[in-house]
C-alpha cells in the first residue's frame, strides 16, 4: 500500500516514502509530519497482452514528491523536463548545453504549444534549488514527468550533457555495458543509469500517453533501454535491431508509446559546436534536432533522422536557419560564423519501443 499525505501548507498531494515520518513539499518547502494520511493501493502494473509481463512488479518512487503537473483537460495535456549541465568550473566543463536547453523550451512554447508552466528546467542557472540538476532532482523531475499521466498526454525529455557508460553485469545489454547521464553531482552521488530511466518513465508509461526523449549526449544510443533501434544508412535504408535483453527482462511500456532521438550511438561520443568554431555554441545534436523542424524536415520521423544527420555531416551556418519560430534565439546564441564546418563522425540514432514505419509515420510533439 502507498502512502499519500497532502501538504499541510499547499494541500499538494505527496507520496510518502516507505518508512518515513515525514516529507518536505517541493512546492513550497513545508515539511508534513504523518498525520491521517490516505492510504491507496499501488496500481498493478501489466504489460500490454502482446507482450511478456515484467519479471517482477515496479517499486514505488521514493521521488515522487516533485512538483505536480497541470491539471488534466480533455484534449490531453503536454509536459516536458529540459535538462542542461554544463559542470562549470570543472575539468568536465561543457559549452553548449545551457544553451540547448533555452532553444529546446523555445522550441516546445513557441511551435508546439507547450505551456510555460508545464515545462520543467534543471539548469545550473536556476536559482530554486530544486531545479538544480543534482542526481535527487534529476529523479525527482523524471518522476513528476510520467506522474498521473492519462491517455492523450504528450510528454518530452531533453537532456544535454555528458554521457557515459559502465560494465552491465546482468547480460541485459547486447554491448555488455550499461548506458548512463552524468547528473551535475556525478562523481560524488554517481550516474543515472539506463535501467532506471526506463523504470522511472518508460515502464509505466499507460496506454495513449507518448513520449519523446531527445538526448543530446556521449554514448547515449539506447540510453532508455527501448526494444528496438532504427539501423539506417546513409541512402536512408533502414532495418529496425531488436535490442530486447537476452536475460527475458521486460523493458517496454505499459500501453503507451516512447520513441527516443540519441546524438549518437553507444559506442560513439557526441561533440558541441564549440569544438568547430570559436562562437556561442549549443550541442551539435539539439542544433541538428531544431534544423530538422525549422527547415520542414520533420513530416515523419524518417526524414527528421536523415536531415539530422545530413546536417551532421555537412557544413552549416547560422544564417541558414530558415524562417521558423526558434530562428530568432538561435541567431542569437548562434552569432557570426560557421557552427558546423566540415561535418561530424557521430549518427543521431532513433529507438523505440516499437518498430514502425519510419517514412510513414508522421512526427508530432
Amino acid at each position: 500500500m502507498l502512502m499519500l499525505i497532502n501538504c499541510s501548507s499547499c494541500r499538494t498531494q505527496l507520496q510518502l516514502p516507505p518508512g518515513a515520518q515525514s516529507i518536505r513539499c517541493a512546492i513550497c518547502h513545508a515539511v508534513t509530519n504523518v498525520a491521517d494520511p490516505r492510504s491507496v493501493p499501488h496500481p498493478p502494473t501489466h504489460a500490454p497482452s502482446h507482450s511478456p509481463a515484467p519479471s517482477q512488479p515496479l517499486a514505488p518512487s521514493p521521488y515522487s514528491h516533485a512538483p505536480p503537473g497541470p491539471p488534466p483537460n480533455v484534449h490531453g495535456r503536454k509536459k516536458a523536463v529540459i535538462c542542461g549541465i554544463s559542470y562549470r568550473y570543472s575539468r568536465h566543463e561543457l559549452k553548449g548545453c545551457i544553451n540547448d536547453a533555452k532553444c529546446m523550451k523555445y522550441l516546445l512554447i513557441n511551435k508546439y504549444r507547450f505551456p510555460q508552466d508545464s515545462i520543467l528546467m534543471l539548469t545550473e542557472e536556476e536559482t530554486d534549488p530544486y531545479r538544480i540538476p543534482t542526481k535527487q532532482n534529476m529523479r525527482m523531475a523524471l518522476y513528476w514527468l510520467v506522474q498521473g499521466c492519462q491517455p492523450g498526454d504528450s510528454l518530452l525529455f531533453h537532456y544535454s550533457g555528458h554521457g557515459s557508460q559502465q560494465r552491465n553485469y546482468n547480460g541485459d545489454e547486447v554491448d555488455g555495458y550499461d548506458e548512463t547521464l552524468c547528473p551535475l553531482d556525478f562523481e560524488t552521488q554517481g550516474m543515472i543509469v539506463d535501467d532506471e530511466i526506463n523504470a522511472t518513465i518508460v515502464r509505466p508509461l499507460p496506454q495513449g500517453v507518448k513520449l519523446h526523449a531527445i538526448i543530446d549526449a556521449c554514448h547515449s544510443g539506447t540510453v532508455l533501454d527501448l526494444a528496438f533501434l532504427c539501423r539506417m544508412n546513409r541512402s536512408g535504408q533502414y532495418v529496425w535491431e531488436d535490442h530486447r535483453p537476452r536475460s527475458g527482462v521486460w523493458k517496454g511500456t505499459n500501453g503507451g508509446e516512447v520513441i527516443s532521438f540519441s546524438g549518437c550511438d553507444d559506442d560513439q561520443t557526441s561533440a558541441d559546436t564549440s569544438a568547430l568554431s570559436k562562437i556561442t555554441s549549443t550541442g551539435a545534436m539539439t542544433y541538428c534536432f531544431i534544423q530538422a523542424i525549422e527547415r520542414g524536415h520533420a513530416a515523419t520521423y524518417g526524414s527528421m533522422l536523415n536531415s539530422m544527420r545530413s546536417v551532421l555531416r555537412s557544413t552549416g551556418s547560422s544564417n541558414d536557419l530558415g524562417g521558423g519560430v526558434v530562428t530568432s534565439l538561435l541567431t542569437m546564441l548562434l552569432t557570426g560564423g560557421s557552427t558546423l564546418s566540415g561535418g561530424l563522425r557521430q549518427e543521431p540514432q532513433l529507438t523505440a519501443c516499437q518498430p514502425f514505419d519510419v517514412y510513414s509515420k508522421p512526427f508530432s510533439l
